[in-house]
């Protein structure tokens, strides 16, 4: 598809689609949200530029093979849950601590945000193999 409205609004939603999946991730905990709805959006904006511009522009402008994010996501969400082992904890229990930023007060994070971070990575990564595939396969 060669149209030139297509192409000018997939440039100009990407970003602020981006920006929106990582508030969605962000406020997952309190409310609705999380992982995989902050990833099935974050994967909308390459699905536009793959209609817009074709799969291997997208692929490109992804600069990551949606394999790799997978791999990653899997051994993120794992090692989240390993991490209560070490703790002599059950598998996936809640382990929370304080990171400490240059400048700010510390802040309280937990394994739940590497879970989440882990199904992000992966519902990316699922979502456009797909998609690429789909698109690549006309």
């Amino acid at each position: 598809m060669s149209s030139l409205i297509l192409r000018t609004t997939a440039r100009y939603l990407t970003p602020l689609l981006l920006i929106f999946s990582v508030f969605l991730f962000l406020r997952g905990h309190n409310q609705p949200g999380g992982g995989f709805a902050a990833g099935l959006v974050a994967a909308a904006p390459f699905a536009l530029l793959s209609i817009a511009f074709g799969a291997a522009e997208a692929r490109r402008i992804l600069q990551v093979k949606p394999r790799l994010l997978i791999g990653v996501g899997l051994l993120t969400s794992f090692a989240s849950g390993a991490i209560g082992l070490l703790k002599g904890q059950p598998f996936l229990t809640g382990v929370w601590g304080y990171i400490q930023l240059p400048g700010l007060d510390p802040v309280e994070m937990g394994t739940p945000v590497l879970f989440d971070l882990g199904v992000y990575l992966v519902v990316i990564g699922v979502s456009l193999s797909i998609i690429f595939a789909l698109e690549e396969a006309e």
